[in-house]
């Protein structure tokens, strides 16, 4: 399994790359093979400033649907419209092409009280 440093991650398996005051979030190499097959990825909260924990969309997969939660405070800017086309993408490139959101952060100083690659992969037994 793949824990890129640079990420930051999330108890709810989300990862978090910081560019600036924006960053780019998906969902990790863990949690996609956990899901299997991602056939569908529904966000509807581009535009909305979201808060820390809550729930920015939704991820289907063959046999599930699971809650997508926001990292921290942000606001949805895009949502990535090549895995409308292709939602495998999450599954074979999780932390590249198969991105979900690029957010304007609140305040880029909340993503230090997140994950370090290191501490997440503890947080999976990995």
């Amino acid at each position: 399994m793949n824990f890129p440093s640079e990420l930051k991650y999330t108890k709810d398996h989300e990862w978090i790359r910081v560019e600036g005051d924006e960053a780019v979030i998906g969902i990790t190499d863990f949690a996609q093979r956990e899901l299997g097959d991602i056939v569908f990825v529904d966000i509807n909260t581009v535009g909305e400033e979201v808060a820390a924990n809550e729930v920015f969309g939704t991820i289907e997969a063959v046999k599930t649907v699971s809650d997508l939660f926001m990292p921290v405070n942000a606001e949805v800017l895009a949502v990535n419209d090549a895995i409308d086309a292709s939602p495998e993408l999450v599954n074979s490139d999780p932390y590249g092409e198969g991105w979900i959101i690029r957010v304007k952060l609140s305040n880029v100083a909340d993503v230090d009280g997140l994950l370090s690659a290191d501490q997440y992969k503890s947080e999976v037994n990995a």
